[in-house]
């Protein structure tokens, strides 16, 4: 795979690999450890390491961690609990009986939250130690399935771990090719900026060459997106926000709207762009208009114009390119086609679409290589069960 490095660096995430420093040069170790003068620096270097890269990850990830409770179902059970094909909503206490009927149809646990599907589909093109995904997961096995399972992904991990709160969790219904979510965030609900802000995270923070945020998570903590979208203007990085889901853009529309001034990148399926129209009364329902309509909204760094990217399933990609003079520039990216009997599961193909059109943002990939990539990822995601993707390991080739 032709991918340019962004700094991978060869140290690795996970806490007790060895990664000896380079400059202790060729002293003993043992009369490092005997001379407490010398055990100080020892154990600042050692610990450098072991908590992950010091030189950060390129890709900085933050949303909602979850833990996807999926089976495949009929429309009877949607209608039970009032859900639609192909929707995302937040579950409500009529809700609560659906995860213990979905684990009788016998249900697959399959680590999620948007934001971390598109974390580790990022890195399975970037190189080694190029993501750090960022969110809040409880003190229980299902927080230590996900971190697990991002480890092994290669996707480093910096929880906020709640005490009380369980880990958060995503009913997935699947009927035929479609799928519908029904969350309860439990955990997910309690990031606090204050985690972000800690002098260990925050380095990691500065240190990220780009910011990917899932909009899922303008129902948790607005001040911990914003301060992201700051950090990004200010030093002019990239910023990409995903509207996730069509109720972000109908009841969190002063969140949202707080937030779009700092986007470089939105990303969006047609459903989501048309509710968004819907609640900021364009008055229209063409996507090539609501893509130049997000485009073209006031923006805080003015460096760098706006694209705005709108998804259509098997219809083509809609890529609206502003400019710095008010011009929009429209593409339009046929997908990768596949047979109806390829398809195994959708849900997630969008998360995996965005995991692979930032992993080629961030490797420096033109815009229509990083759609490719997109488009490439989201066919190999929906051939699985659940939003994962295939192993061993497939190499990128463009279309």
């Amino acid at each position: 795979m032709n991918i340019i490095e962004v700094e991978p660096g060869t140290c690795r995430p996970e806490p007790g690999r060895k990664a000896p420093p380079s400059h202790l040069g060729s002293v003993p170790l043992f009369l490092l450890l005997s001379n407490s003068l010398f055990l100080p620096l020892f154990n600042l270097l050692f610990n450098s390491f072991k908590n992950g890269c010091p030189q950060g990850y390129p890709l900085l990830c933050l949303e909602n961690p979850l833990l996807d409770i999926q089976a495949r179902a009929d429309t009877a059970l949607l209608e039970k609990y009032g859900l639609k094909a192909n929707d995302a909503i937040l579950a409500e206490e009529q809700h609560m009986g659906l995860y213990d009927e979905l684990m009788k149809l016998d249900a697959k646990l399959i680590p999620g939250g948007a934001a971390q599907n598109t974390a580790r589909g990022a890195q399975y093109l970037l190189p080694d130690n190029s993501v750090l995904y960022i969110g809040c997961v409880g003190k229980d096995s299902y927080g230590d399935i996900l971190k697990k399972t991002c480890e092994e992904a290669g996707v480093h991990t910096e929880y906020r771990v709640d005490e009380t709160q369980p880990t958060g969790k995503c009913g997935a219904v699947i009927t035929g090719h479609n799928r519908s979510l029904c969350t309860h965030l439990a955990a997910a609900n309690e990031y606090k900026l204050e985690h972000l802000k800690q002098p260990r995270i925050w380095d990691l923070v500065e240190k990220a060459q780009f910011y990917f945020v899932g909009g899922f998570h303008l129902t948790v903590c607005v001040p911990a997106i914003l301060a992201l979208a700051e950090e990004a203007a200010a030093k002019n990085k990239p910023f990409m926000l995903s509207l996730s889901a069509p109720f972000i853009p109908q009841f969190f529309k002063e969140q949202l709207d707080s937030v779009l001034p700092y986007t470089d990148y939105t990303v969006c399926n047609e459903t989501e762009a048309l509710a968004y129209s819907e609640s900021h009364q364009w008055g229209t329902e063409d996507i090539v208009e609501i893509a130049k309509k997000l485009a073209l909204l006031p923006k805080v760094n003015a460096q760098r114009a706006r694209i705005s990217i709108v998804t259509q399933g098997t219809e083509p990609t809609i890529v609206a390119v502003a400019s710095t003079s008010g011009d929009v520039e429209i593409k339009k990216f046929g997908v990768h086609e596949l047979s109806a009997d390829a398809i195994n599961d959708t849900n997630g193909a969008g998360d995996a679409f965005a995991g692979g059109f930032v992993a080629g943002l961030v490797a420096g990939k033109s815009l229509e290589d990083s759609v490719d990539m997109g488009q490439w990822l989201a066919a190999k995601s929906i051939q699985e069960l659940g939003p994962s993707y295939p192993y061993p390991k497939q190499t990128y080739s463009r279309s």
